[in-house]
Formats: C-alpha cells, sequence, structure tokens
C-alpha cells in the first residue's frame, strides 16, 4: 500500500479554521436496517465549506450504529445475519429481565439488549477525511445508520472542521443551545 501525501500549496486568499454541525433525521422501519447517508453527508459537507479537515458521522442512540460499506444487496443480506448470528435478539440478556432491572426504564421500554451489545461493537461514529471539499471514500464506501433495535425515529449529527478558505467560507451565524444546524468560525 503507498501512501501519497499532497502537499497543501499556499494560498492567495486568507484561510481559517471552521466548523459546521448538522443534524440527518430518519424514520427506521425495520432491524437491522441500514439507512445510506451518503448523500446527505456530502451536501452537509459542500455546505461547510472545509476544503481540507475531517467530517464525523455520529450516532445519537446507543442502539444505532454507523459504519461504512459497501452498499450492495446481498451484502446488506449477508451482513444482517452476520448480526443476528453475532447477538441473537432472542438470546437471553439481562438488560431484558424488566423484573429485576431498575435502571434507566422508561414507560415504553423495549427488549433490546442484543441491539446495545451489538453497537458496541459496530461503535456510534465514523470519521472520513475532507482534501478539496470532499469526503475521501473509497470506489464503494458508503456512510451507513445501521438499526439495530426496531423502527423509530433516529439522529445522526454530521459535523465537519477543517481549513477552509475565505471564498469558501459558509457564513457565520449564531449557534444554538445544542450547537446543532448552526456554523461557527474559529
Amino acid at each position: 500500500m503507498a501512501f501519497h501525501p499532497r502537499p497543501v500549496a499556499p494560498l492567495d486568499t486568507p484561510t481559517g479554521f471552521s466548523s459546521w454541525s448538522e443534524c440527518i433525521e430518519v424514520c427506521t422501519s425495520a432491524a437491522p436496517e441500514f439507512i445510506d447517508l451518503t448523500e446527505r453527508v456530502e451536501r452537509i459537507v459542500a455546505r461547510s465549506g472545509i476544503s481540507d479537515g475531517m467530517a464525523v458521522v455520529f450516532s445519537r442512540h446507543t442502539t444505532a450504529a454507523v459504519v461504512i460499506n459497501e452498499s450492495e444487496p446481498l451484502l446488506l443480506e449477508d451482513m444482517a445475519e452476520f448480526l443476528e448470528h453475532m447477538a441473537p435478539r432472542a438470546a437471553a440478556y439481562r438488560h431484558n429481565d424488566f423484573t429485576v432491572r431498575t435502571v434507566n426504564m422508561t414507560a415504553d421500554e423495549s427488549p433490546n439488549g442484543h441491539a446495545h451489545c451489538l453497537q458496541l461493537v459496530l461503535g456510534a461514529s465514523q470519521t472520513v477525511p475532507i482534501r478539496d471539499g470532499r469526503m475521501m471514500l473509497g470506489r464503494w464506501q458508503r456512510v451507513f445508520l445501521v438499526e439495530l433495535d426496531h423502527a423509530r425515529r433516529r439522529e445522526a449529527i454530521v459535523q465537519a472542521f477543517g481549513l477552509t478558505s475565505a471564498a469558501n467560507s459558509p457564513a457565520p451565524v449564531g449557534i444554538a443551545r445544542n450547537g446543532i444546524g448552526r456554523s461557527r468560525q474559529i
């Protein structure tokens, strides 16, 4: 494997560091379900004005993961079967025993120990390099939110940060309390 460094040429326009965050909302329909977020993330990166930096895609849920893989229908079926073998839904999980569990319970609590175990292995986020204002994904790579529990509304936070030129920089706006959907110039 060869690494081809790309020197950063001096810029005629001033540059700075910028950060941009947006929330992607989706409604899932089943579990496991692989929801391709790639095009939405690419649009957010384009809006960010970041020329060189990183994009982080983060699931705000402990029973949904973010992964990078290929979007090929038979592979997605294979991956769903793999997840079922890794943490079978029907297996016994102490988290699912509502007669003894007393922590983090809600009125609509579901037996989802399998989903928590799968998210532990898959992870809550992925980071993708940005170069020349574009995500540097490989030929077949796609960014997925993976529903591991059951159908519901989900959120993925996308944060792009890095260098921006004055010409590409988004207009600064105020920061919302949670910092989502706003730009901040540093």
